[in-house]
């Protein structure tokens, strides 16, 4: 099974409280070609210092609060404006929302847009979302077992709610434990989106694909998703089994700054380098 290369751009609804500058980056991603636009799901932006591959994302002392856009609300928006690219969140803390409530919104954006959104989901890990929108955090393990629980009550609403979806809205998740959340994936996903070095890759795919066989399914049936980690190197990702990167138009560990001349020549590069690799 052989997949073209695919290539989103994560743009997160933040620090412009001009609700505009956000449109006008989204049309300028579209127009230059990403096959995909994603936002991601916080009520407050997480600040970073740096990212451990094995503990995630190390915050900063102090968590400023900056404008930020609530996200389904958003992805709502960007299935109205845009035509052509897929739009979802990478990913959705499956504690945000009542599944049920949270299928609902999927299935209401997959209709927006024409049959375009993917539905990130995760476990969750950002405290402070959990803390001042008055959710429980629980622990690792609690919120694992919520994202299970979650998937099967998503699937489960799809398939009665009225008018149904109109596709099979591609699930996408985001992680790389081995035992829990892998399994996850292979029972549940369309898209992994993976992180970590080609090694790590190389590794953990082979572990899904044993979580797969279990469950009755081929690995190559689970499209593969990894940040962009520059052309020089993103060839070898592909051997490795990777077909949809992910690029940050943003800075994490900075401010996600938003340049009115920019000419997205960075992202065309990009573009012209999956066309190539598409033939």
């Amino acid at each position: 099974m052989s997949r073209p290369v695919r290539i989103s751009v994560q743009i997160p609804a933040s620090y412009n409280p001009d609700y505009r500058v956000q449109r006008e980056r989204v049309k300028r991603v579209e127009d230059t070609g990403a096959d995909a636009i994603f936002g991601y799901d916080h009520f407050h932006v997480p600040q970073y210092t740096g990212y451990d591959p094995k503990s995630g994302p190390i915050l900063a002392a102090t968590q400023e609060d900056v404008p930020n856009f609530e996200p389904m609300t958003t992805l709502a928006a960007w299935a109205e404006q845009t035509s052509r690219a897929e739009i979802g969140l990478l990913v959705t803390g499956i504690g945000y929302r009542n599944p049920d409530l949270l299928a609902d919104i999927a299935r209401t954006i997959d209709h927006i847009s024409g049959g375009r959104h993917i539905l990130g989901l995760g476990s969750g890990w950002y405290k402070k979302d959990y803390d001042t929108y008055g959710y429980e955090f629980g622990t690792a393990g609690s919120r694992l077992a919520d994202l299970e629980a979650g998937l099967a009550r998503i699937t489960a609403r799809f398939a009665q709610l009225n008018p149904r979806p109109t596709r099979k809205i591609p699930i996408l998740i985001g992680g790389g434990g081995e035992k829990k959340t892998l399994r996850l994936v292979a029972q549940h996903a369309d898209i992994w989106h993976s992180f970590g070095d080609i090694p790590t890759l190389t590794r953990k795919r082979a572990i899904l694909a044993e979580h797969a066989e279990a469950v009755g399914r081929d690995v190559r049936e689970i499209e593969i998703s990894q940040e962009w980690p520059g052309a020089q190197t993103a060839e070898a990702y592909v051997e490795a089994g990777a077909t949809f990167f992910n690029v940050r138009a943003h800075n994490a560990f900075d401010r996600y700054a938003f340049d009115p001349d920019d000419d997205y020549s960075w992202l065309r590069e990009i573009v012209a380098w999956r066309d190539r690799m598409n033939g």
